[in-house]
């Protein structure tokens, strides 16, 4: 589904519904809240498309990494930056690289999850969750949906029961806003060092 549509687009069809053309302001917002600065640590952007939020990390110091299941959004992530420092992979969430595991500093998962089925949405907030490194972040940002509530996808928007399932493999749920009016989730999750649960630091 997803590489049709990004292949859709490179032929002149409708742009990815997902694609908000600038790094996602729920994003911007956060980090600007913190001075976020990457101080050369490692970054991964889950379902990256076309690099906008991989980029904006990369310029705030982070060695980014960003990954998308669809080689068409990869490539064209590659053309559109053709001097960037953000490493662009395809990659599938429900098949991660070995050497992912527990690796990065930051990860930022934006409506990725959200974009699959219903029945897919625990392993990939699990696999999504173990990116994250000893004293490392994830942060979260999906569309909402209150327990019960019928949905014809795509897209699932998340339960707070599925935000939560993020919190899994030692990882902790360190807040949750609901912000844009109540129609977005915006979690933080981390681990502490030695991959404990105490004691982590917030960005």
């Amino acid at each position: 589904m997803f590489e049709a549509i990004y292949a859709g687009a490179e032929a002149g069809e409708a742009k990815p519904p997902w694609d908000y053309g600038a790094p996602r302001p729920q994003l911007v917002e956060w980090a600007e809240a913190r001075d976020l600065a990457g101080g050369d640590r490692e970054a991964l952007v889950v379902g990256c498309g076309y690099g906008a939020d991989a980029e904006f990390l990369a310029r705030l110091g982070f060695r980014t990494t960003g990954f998308d299941f669809a080689p068409t959004a990869i490539a064209a992530a590659r053309r559109k930056y053709p001097a960037s420092k953000v490493n662009y992979l395809v990659a599938d969430v429900l098949d991660l690289p070995r050497e992912w595991h527990r690796r990065f500093d930051l990860v930022v998962e934006s409506l990725t999850v959200q974009s699959m089925p219903p029945e897919q949405h625990t392993a990939a907030a699990q696999n999504i969750a173990a990116l994250v490194a000893p004293e490392g972040t994830l942060l979260v940002l999906a569309t909402t949906r209150d327990e019960g509530s019928e949905v014809k996808g795509p897209p699932w928007p998340l339960t707070r029961a599925e935000l939560e399932e993020f919190a899994s493999g030692g990882l902790i749920l360190r807040g949750v806003e609901r912000i844009e009016s109540g129609t977005w989730w915006r979690a933080e999750l981390s681990r502490g060092a030695g991959g404990s649960t105490s004691h982590a630091p917030q960005f």
